[in-house]
């Protein structure tokens, strides 16, 4: 059997579960949460993600985020994280038959089970960004009524309660009330996700959740040296808690020329008076590196040595990235790179638990928190 054809009977049997992708906000900027002005069950230009493309990928079930800008604070907040999530459910009964909805790992693999008349991918829903709490467990609460299964603490900006990876520190990682957000999602049974914090944000939420964490879109810093990637010391951590770490595919994350690429430019625009005709000539002098599929090969081998097997899985970010891995085009690629880690000496037991094994573990583990905190 040829390494495409192990990887596509690999998906046929284990669900894929992709930790985050942005179609929602996509929807939002496109087409103001209008489903009559954007089909998804046709190939959408200019998008990484369409049903289509889906179903070609072999996605068993996707973590749709309901992502909040950090620009937005206090109820308008609230009030854009439940657009989001409705928006969610909306489209998810639009395209009824290519969707369901999924609230438990129990749903994911029912739904991928059935396979007529054709498979559905199984929706579970994240939401994006802690300020969308509005500093009220209560929403926190109501948004797990609503569906949703993991919290982002931070996205790209330090808030009231938890610092940001990619902002200025102000809590030393989480402010008591961030430590309350943490146990009180561990009683309601939504993951907390460290995608996107600080490294003592990280190592804070790993010292007072009860239930395994995940990040569900980051890297490893040992092979690339963003901020946005988990150290080494926080993956041994990670293995101890029980939780997943979901490799991204943003190029910045994934390899070291490109992140460096990215950073010189941005330090050409902060020091000249001219940016524009400044990045016009250095880009012409140095060519934008390019990642690969192999580079998120490289980072899974990585964490797998690190953090062990057992604890590895997949988050995308695609619709929440501008570029993308050569080989990773959009959503339909996945067969690909799962046919490349066969190549690479993978098992078929490893990938199973990279495909999808490793998150539903993760997310039954903090459901069974919930149920005896509750």
């Amino acid at each position: 059997m040829s390494e495409p054809s192990r990887a596509l009977a690999l998906l046929e049997r284990v669900p894929l579960v992709d930790g985050h992708n942005d179609l929602p906000w996509q929807l939002e900027l496109r087409a103001e949460r209008d489903l009559e002005r954007m089909d998804l069950s046709a190939p959408q230009t200019g998008l990484h993600t369409d049903i289509p493309r889906l179903q070609r990928g072999g996605i068993g079930a996707q973590f749709w985020a309901a992502y909040v800008p950090c620009e937005v604070s206090g109820d308008a907040a609230v009030k854009h994280a439940l657009l989001q999530v409705d928006l969610i459910h909306r489209f998810i009964e639009r395209w009824s038959d290519c969707f369901a909805f999924a609230d438990s790992a129990d749903d994911v693999e029912a739904i991928h089970s059935v396979k007529q008349p054709k498979r559905k991918v199984a929706c579970l829903i994240g939401v994006e960004g802690g300020h969308a709490l509005g500093s009220s467990l209560a929403v926190l609460r109501i948004l797990r009524r609503l569906g949703t299964r993991y919290l982002t603490l931070t996205h790209n900006k330090t808030h009231d309660w938890a610092d940001s990876a990619t902002d200025v520190a102000r809590h030393g990682g989480l402010s008591a009330f961030g430590e309350e957000v943490v146990r009180e999602a561990n009683r309601v049974g939504i993951l907390v996700d460290l995608s996107h914090t600080s490294v003592a944000t990280m190592e804070a939420a790993l010292r007072v959740s009860r239930a395994p964490v995940v990040f569900t879109h980051s890297s490893a810093r040992a092979l690339c040296d963003h901020v946005r990637n988990v150290p080494d010391a926080v993956l041994r951590q990670l293995r101890e808690n029980g939780g997943t770490i979901m490799v991204t595919f943003v190029p910045s994350f994934l390899n070291e020329a490109v992140r460096q690429h990215w950073a010189r430019r941005r330090e050409v625009a902060a020091s000249s008076e001219d940016a524009r005709v400044a990045l016009e000539a250095y880009d012409s002098e140095h060519p934008l590196p390019r990642a690969t599929l192999v580079d998120v090969a490289l980072h899974l081998e990585h964490l797998r040595a690190v953090v062990g097997v057992d604890h590895i899985g997949i988050g995308g970010d695609f619709d929440g990235i501008e570029s993308v891995p050569l080989g990773l085009e959009d959503v339909s690629k996945y067969v690909d790179l799962f046919a490349l880690l066969f190549d690479r000496g993978w098992t078929d037991e490893e990938l199973a638990k990279v495909a999808g094994h490793n998150i539903l573990r993760t997310l039954r583990d903090a459901e069974q928190v919930a149920r005896k905190l509750s």
